[in-house]
């Protein structure tokens, strides 16, 4: 057995066959993400929990469950049963909540074994993963599976990590802005922003019911599909027939990019055609004055509210006050005093105005005007996808500054208005980078609802693109 190279599909069926255990699984992972402290992946890794239910499943385990035996990991602001669940902030680091999250309690009952619950960007307030509350190597910030000395992008930065270091095939993320798509692009693995909606969003440190949704990572899109299908049920989805597959281009998507990204672009462009795809040029005119006019004043507002409803519901008596004063992390601090608290949004002169109005006008207005654009665009054109390279530029060195307000700006500049419009998207690896060697992604968003549509055209890509070399 190549663990490099299993996927959970693989891993799956292995198990179903007898091939190998849970506990040989669970042991390699649990082994993979102990030698690797300086990924800084984990908040808190569960070996005693996760051998106990590896030798349970291997006793007397039901081998038909989709993941019976598979291990897995969830980012640490969705609630496990009996692990403590920290959202990335000092404030929560010993709540542990008593129930399982609807979506972690979907994944437990088709057979995962939890190995433990992964770090991210503080209150999943960033892309960088930068986050000062939590370590387990010697720097601070979740690191770059092919690199340590960069970002493994966020807020699902610890996921990603471990997916793209190999510790294990798959797990969950959730997505704000681009926070599965981000870190699953940056670490070389493949991932989905659900239609919003689609998943349960129960149990899960918020920051926008607008704008939050849980979302699967894995090393390939079958992978993906497969956590989805546990997730939200569903029969299995076979592969699209590319040669019917019609994708659309815009070129204000392709700004800003590094050579490597453009490069990689052009070229899987070129491949997916050779493939059959119909690629058409479009225009989204005024898609980023729509989605800047959504963006941080639904993100801002809501972040009060949804964070005060949840701080009630996991019954450990914090105030969001009390949260944002334990706030280790320079950049969500500032965000959370500056914004949050006093419910403010800034001005375009520099001034700070009351947030209300700004969000009335966002909701009423804007998102239903950015969500027209989107469904104008797919109809008008025929798409069933519009692509683009995730992230405009590879993985960046992590430290205070990769969280500069520069930098998420840059990062989330093409994931963010479709999760503004409540689309889904799916994040597709494609390639290393000519000269820095570093992974690059390809993003497909979708029709609102089309999250099977886009999950099959992903696994028809699993084909074309294979999968990335594994770091060394």
């Amino acid at each position: 057995m190549d663990f490099d190279q299993l996927t959970l599909s693989e891993a799956a069926s292995g198990l179903r066959t007898g091939t190998f255990t849970s506990t040989t699984l669970t042991r390699e992972a649990i082994a993979r993400a102990k030698a690797n402290p300086e990924l800084n992946a984990f908040v808190t890794l569960d070996e005693a929990g996760a051998s106990k239910a590896a030798a349970a499943f291997d006793a007397a385990g039901d081998k038909s469950k989709p993941l019976g035996g598979v291990p897995i990991v969830i980012k640490d602001n969705i609630e496990v049963a009996g692990l403590p669940c920290s959202a990335g902030t000092p404030a929560l680091k010993d709540y542990v909540p008593k129930a399982d999250a609807p979506v972690a309690a979907k994944l437990r009952a088709a057979g995962a074994i939890i190995i433990g619950k992964t770090s991210m960007h503080e209150l999943a307030f960033g892309i960088s993963g930068y986050n000062t509350a939590f370590k387990t190597g010697t720097e601070y910030g979740v690191r770059n599976a092919y690199d340590r000395t960069l970002i493994a992008g966020g807020s699902s930065s610890g996921t990603g990590a471990a997916i793209g270091a190999r510790i294990v095939a798959g797990g969950l993320g959730t997505d704000t802005g681009g926070s599965v798509r981000v870190p699953a692009a940056l670490n070389g693995c493949a991932s989905l922003r659900p239609t919003v909606g689609r998943y349960p969003q129960g149990g899960i440190a918020p920051i926008s019911h607008t704008r939050d949704t849980a979302g699967p990572m894995a090393a390939t899109m079958t992978d993906v599909a497969l956590l989805d299908r546990v997730i939200a049920g569903g029969d299995a989805i076979a592969p699209a027939d590319l040669r019917q597959v019609r994708i659309g281009i815009a070129r204000s998507m392709l700004i800003d990019l590094d050579a490597d990204t453009e490069s990689a672009f052009r070229d899987a462009v070129e491949k997916v055609k050779t493939q059959g795809v119909m690629v058409v040029e479009i225009e989204m005119p005024q898609l980023a004055e729509l989605d800047g006019q959504v963006s941080f004043p639904i993100a801002l507002y809501e972040a009060y509210d949804d964070l005060v409803a949840y701080l009630k519901h996991t019954g450990t008596g914090l105030t969001i006050e009390a949260v944002a004063a334990q706030i280790a992390s320079t950049d969500v601090k500032s965000t959370y005093d500056g914004l949050v608290i006093p419910r403010k949004l800034p001005a375009p002169d520099g001034s700070l105005v009351d947030a209300k109005p700004i969000y009335d006008a966002a909701i009423k207005t804007a998102r239903p005007a950015l969500q027209a654009l989107y469904s104008k665009t797919f109809a008008d054109n025929r798409l069933d996808a519009i692509a683009f390279p995730t992230t405009p530029r590879v993985a960046i060195a992590s430290n205070p500054d990769s969280s500069s307000l520069e930098n998420f700006g840059l990062f989330i500049q093409n994931t963010d208005p479709g999760s503004n419009a409540g689309i889904p998207g799916i994040q597709v690896p494609i390639a290393l980078g000519a000269s820095s060697r570093l992974p690059i992604g390809l993003e497909l968003d979708g029709p609102e609802g089309s999250d099977r549509r886009l999950l099959a055209i992903g696994m028809a890509l699993d084909a074309v693109f294979g999968r990335l070399p594994a770091p060394h």
